[in-house]
């Protein structure tokens, strides 16, 4: 039987808590309209185009980490089958390996399982939207000039979760009864990334086929 969509995406299945925007702030104001869209069942294609008057890099912002929370989540809710030895490599298929690098302790790429692929995603993605140097809150602070660069390093690297979790776990999600939100998870993202040309189309072929 399908579950509820406060099932599938049970907060006690994820690893980390929300990324949350302050009341009272303009990124606020900009998710709260963002939502309203989505919930009023427009067409996802229009739901993602800028505002009128809008800050383009404010806008972005606001996806990023909705973004980052609700894939998340949806990891989260499989990652008992996404194990070291169902995945020992971060993989989209057999022609899409994905290594990871991070200038920090992985100064190389380097090879590892989904699940430690996807726990340094997770870490990485939550120390740069939690550095007020890239995810400025405050009123008046500018975004850095590298900001959309980051982003666009930020979503590729999401977009291969859903790679894997389609490629690799669907018939888990479909089993869950989660399919319709994840795949509208997906469109949301999938249009927004090509309304503002963040990821290289080179990144997108894995699920090439998808949107249609």
């Amino acid at each position: 039987m399908a579950l509820c969509l406060k099932q599938v995406f049970n907060k006690d299945k994820t690893f980390r808590p929300r990324k949350k925007f302050e009341p009272g702030t303009q990124r606020f104001e900009l998710y709260k309209k963002a939502q309203a869209s989505l919930k009023s069942g427009l067409d996802l294609k229009a739901v993602v185009q800028l505002p009128p008057g809008e800050s383009i890099n404010d806008w972005i912002a606001v996806h990023v980490v909705d973004f980052f929370n609700r894939i998340n989540l949806i990891y989260g809710t499989m990652s008992e089958y996404c194990t070291e030895k169902s995945c020992p490599i971060m993989s989209g298929g057999l022609r899409y390996e994905y290594r990871w690098q991070d200038d920090s302790k992985y100064k190389k790429p380097t090879k590892l399982s989904a699940p430690q692929y996807m726990c340094m995603l997770m870490d990485w993605i939550e120390m740069l939207i939690n550095n007020e140097d890239i995810f400025p809150t405050r009123i008046g602070v500018p975004f850095p000039k590298q900001f959309q660069q980051v982003c666009t390093k930020i979503l590729t690297r999401l977009f291969r979760v859903f790679v894997h979790v389609y490629i690799h776990h669907f018939d888990s999600i479909i089993n869950m009864g989660a399919e319709a939100h994840v795949n509208t998870c997906y469109k949301h993202f999938y249009y927004f990334i090509r309304e503002f040309s963040l990821i290289d189309h080179r990144e997108l072929e894995p699920l090439v086929r998808m949107p249609q």
